[in-house]
């Protein structure tokens, strides 16, 4: 079947595609979607998208993503430093805060350790959470990786690093949603809401 589209749509539409969660139906509607906004909403749009790439690096610090000296988190005095939060991507940091209620650090390992798609545990921040924990000040580290067998398995790799240096080492607690009920949920749910159980 003869494509009818011009080039560099086409070559737009494949660029978006690339894009996680979109198809090629969506990255499609996207390029025609940009074609059609005036000139100078693009190359605000493109001026915005490098700039971004350029000015955004990691936090020395805990790995997040920021466009200052130290990210915000770790900038702010008011914090717990002496609780770190390990999470696997700066999305995860994002959704901690928007709880409110926990006023600790974080370190964001970008990734999970998954042989099966070559992701070793050098290929992650762990090396720069060991620095962290040098000066003894550490009192606590969450493990806070999704329930997933490469969550657990990263989580179970750093707890066993960590255990000789004899921090308190914590995971998130995993099981039924609030407002959930039993009939609906699976079988992992459920064995992990009776396993991390409360007394009242």
């Amino acid at each position: 079947m003869p494509n009818y589209n011009a080039l560099p749509l086409e070559l737009l539409t494949e660029e978006f595609a690339k894009l996680p969660g979109i198809g090629l139906k969506s990255a499609r509607r996207l390029a025609y979607y940009m074609i059609s906004r005036p000139e100078e909403d693009v190359k605000r749009f493109a001026d915005i998208l490098l700039s971004a790439k350029q000015d955004i690096h990691y936090c020395p610090c805990c790995q997040n993503l920021t466009d200052q000296e130290l990210c915000p988190i770790c900038a702010e005095e008011e914090r717990d430093s002496t609780v770190i939060c390990v999470v696997e991507s700066p999305k995860d940091v994002s959704a901690m805060e928007r709880i409110g209620e926990y006023n600790g650090v974080y370190h964001v390992l970008h990734g999970l350790i998954s042989p099966i798609d070559g992701v070793t545990p050098d290929k992650l921040r762990i090396r720069e959470l060991l620095m962290r924990l040098q000066g003894g000040t550490i009192r606590e580290v969450i493990m806070a990786t999704n329930p997933t067998v490469e969550g657990d398995a990263t989580a179970m790799y750093l707890a066993q690093l960590l255990e000789p240096l004899g921090i308190k080492v914590t995971r998130l607690a995993f099981g039924l949603p609030v407002g959930g009920t039993l009939e609906y949920a699976d079988e992992v749910t459920l064995f992990k809401a009776l396993e991390n159980r409360t007394e009242m």
